[in-house]
């Protein structure tokens, strides 16, 4: 079956058409989105009101739900307002009321509007994410999203060759603390303790390389701290040119699909008075980007420039 998409960027992203979300998808309208997905990476479905069961019930047409027994957020699961299968990406609390400026699940979302890929803190990151638009402020709240793919291919031979075999270590704990949020009980250090990726991944659909970037990347394996975070930063900042950036500007009902393998993602400020309810569901990965076990611990190394380091 084809499905029309129309491209709303010169390098990803995608406006598709005649699917309705809320109805069981035919094999064939299946196979039609993973194609789009290998091609633009990233996909808008206008106009679906879903419910929060309908929007996992779609979601689970492309695979399976992640489901991890370690927190991914410093919401306690009393305090959460929503069922399980969706997470709640609102700034309201658990009785529907705008989250208080002092509220610390508040500061933690904040982490959200620093660019980063779902999961890549877990030993196996995500694979689509989905996000449904509820309710919406009257400004701001865009989502912006980065090729990851364009990114690598426009990254010069040099560079490429000295990516190519890079470990990052992943956290929450990087991600918040760069935005100053430190308030972590010795639980939430725990459960956020690094994990390691790869720096360049292979799609396994497409086949095309990426750059394996986000903000929860703190270190890289056999580097010192300071050097590799001015070398991550230094990427993501390469990596988040507009050329290779789609701003999505939400209207009610929206769902967007992106897959975390191929792009990176953040959220743009709005007004916090005002609600900007939307939920969001997962799906698993495919496999380790490295193997967690096999790796020997990180040992601190002595300062030396990156072309040194890959030299040897």
């Amino acid at each position: 079956m084809s499905v029309p998409i129309r491209p709303l960027h010169p390098v990803f992203a995608g406006e598709i058409s005649g699917i309705d979300c809320r109805k069981p998808l035919r094999a064939d309208e299946v196979a039609a989105i993973e194609a789009g997905m290998n091609h633009y990476a990233v996909l808008v479905f206008r106009d679906q009101n879903l419910t929060d069961q309908e929007q996992i019930a779609f979601t689970r047409h492309f695979g399976e739900l992640e489901n991890y027994n370690t927190a991914g957020h410093v919401r306690k699961r009393e305090d959460q307002r929503l069922g399980s299968g969706i997470a709640d990406f609102s700034n309201l609390d658990k009785n529907g009321e705008i989250m208080s400026g002092d509220d610390r699940v508040w500061f933690f979302k904040l982490g959200d509007r620093l660019w980063h890929s779902d999961s890549s803190f877990r030993p196996i990151p995500a694979k689509y994410s989905l996000l449904s638009a509820r309710v919406l402020p009257s400004w701001g709240a865009n989502t912006e999203f980065a090729d990851m793919r364009a990114a690598y291919d426009a990254l010069d031979e040099r560079t490429k060759a000295e990516v190519e075999e890079l470990i990052c270590e992943h956290s929450l704990i990087y991600s918040r603390e760069a935005i100053g949020f430190t308030d972590l009980t010795p639980e939430e250090i725990a459960a956020f303790r690094p994990v390691r990726q790869r720096l360049v991944r292979t799609h396994p659909a497409s086949g095309r390389k990426s750059l394996f970037l986000s903000s929860h990347a703190g270190a890289i394996v056999g580097w010192t701290i300071p050097e590799a975070r001015m070398f991550l930063r230094d990427l993501t900042e390469r990596a988040t040119a507009p050329m290779f950036v789609y701003s999505h500007a939400w209207r009610p009902h929206d769902l967007v699909m992106w897959d975390n393998r191929s792009t990176m993602h953040r959220a743009r400020r709005f007004d916090r008075a005002e609600i900007r309810d939307v939920r969001r569901t997962t799906l698993a990965g495919d496999a380790p980007t490295v193997q967690q076990e096999a790796l020997p611990p990180t040992q601190p190394a002595p300062m030396r420039n990156a072309a040194a380091h890959i030299a040897q």
